[in-house]
Order: C-alpha cells, then structure tokens, then sequence
C-alpha cells in the first residue's frame, strides 16, 4: 500500500512537533506568515497542520467545504499541499483570497482554488471536479470540514446558511448533505476529518460533534473508502 503522507513511521519520535497523543492539547494560536485571529469563528491553524501531516503528503490535495477564512489552505500553501476551497459569502471569499496570497509558498508551487459556493448542493462538487480537471487531477486525499457550530456564530443571513438552520436535526441534515457531496471525490483509503465543538442551548448540552460523526459515517456507510 503506497504511504499516505511523508512521515517515518520507523523513527516517528523524532517529530517532536506531532501530536502523538489521543488529546490534543495545544498552546497559543500560531500567528505567523498570513494568520492571523480576527475572523470570528476560525479555527486554529496548528489543527489543520496536524492533519495534513499525518494524512497527506505534499502535492496531495485538500478539500475544505467550509473555509472560512481561509486557515486551511494557508497552511496548505505552507506545507506544500494543492488546496480547494468553497465559502458561501463572496465578501468572505475576497478576504479569504487576499491572506493565502499572502502566505509564502516554502515547499513547493501549489495550486490554491477558492470556489464561491454552497457546499451541500451539487453545483458545488461540479466546480471541484472542474477545479481537479484543470490541474490534471482525479481525486482529493484529504477532506477537512470545520463547519459552524450550528447558530453560536451567525456568518450571514442566507437561509442556506447552516448558521441559519432553525434546528440541530435541520443543522445536522444539511452537513450531512455536504459530506456525500464530496465523499465520492475522495481517494480510497484516505480521510476526511470533522472539526467542531458543541454547544449550550437552553441550559442543556447538545452534543454537535457527536450528531455530526453519527451523520458523516450514515453516509460514508453508503461508499467504499
């Protein structure tokens, strides 16, 4: 089986920076090159690092349905991952593409493609196999999904919004549409990861992570990876 990223496993101590344990637990958020913290809702780009070492090698390519800001594909063009991305809000788009043209390409010329989208609805997955074709590619070896946590943080007021969804089960329902959007893009035998916490609602906890890895394998259950 070919190696899924460009670890040694052989001498896998010698990475003093990966994680090795089941918790991550990390320190202050890296600031350097072109992140920075001012986006409400980003999240920290040492996770998105941690993944792509462990489950990419460079040139592979990522896939973030949900990029936000950007931190994704900033740390792609840092770690010499290709990198396609898709944001529902054109005005966070704008600002997504001026910070990853700002972080320095160090290991290699990548392509970075930011795609204006809804990720759960097939338009959005035609515009990630064209995006592939353009660069001779078939596949994606990594998905990341950091979606919102549901209505903590409302990014706009699009209905499709899944910030805007009335209720968890409507929340919950639409992120899965996004995963068996894309699942079927994703090489076999690689990984696609959730990031996201849950949340407080009406003195109660609600369990997002739980509801939404319940609802990405429903529908990884129907492809073989």
């Amino acid at each position: 089986m070919p190696k899924i990223n460009d670890l040694n496993l052989n001498n896998w101590k010698e990475y003093e920076d990966i994680l090795t344990d089941s918790l991550w637990i990390m320190g202050a958020r890296d600031k350097s090159g072109a992140h920075t913290g001012e986006y409400h809702g980003n999240f920290i780009p040492q996770i998105p690092n941690q993944l792509m070492r462990r489950f990419t090698k460079k040139g592979d390519v990522v896939l973030d349905p949900f990029l936000g800001s950007g931190t994704t594909l900033i740390e792609c063009r840092r770690l010499g991952r290709n990198g396609i991305g898709i944001e529902l809000v054109p005005e966070i788009v704008r600002r997504a593409k001026s910070q990853i043209q700002k972080e320095l390409q160090l290991n290699g010329k990548v392509f970075m493609d930011i795609l204006v989208g809804d990720s759960t609805k097939e338009e959005a997955k035609d515009a990630v196999i064209e995006a592939l074709k353009k660069h001779n590619r078939k596949d994606i070896q990594l998905v990341i999904m950091h979606p919102p946590y549901h209505d903590i943080i409302k990014f706009s007021k699009k209905p499709e919004d899944l910030s805007n969804a009335k209720t968890v089960e409507d929340f919950t329902k639409k992120f899965g549409m996004a995963v068996s959007n894309f699942t079927d893009l994703l090489e076999q035998k690689h990984y696609l990861a959730i990031v996201i916490g849950d949340k407080y609602a009406n003195s109660e906890w609600v369990p997002l992570g739980f509801y939404l890895m319940q609802e990405a394998m429903q529908n990884l259950s129907l492809i073989h990876i």
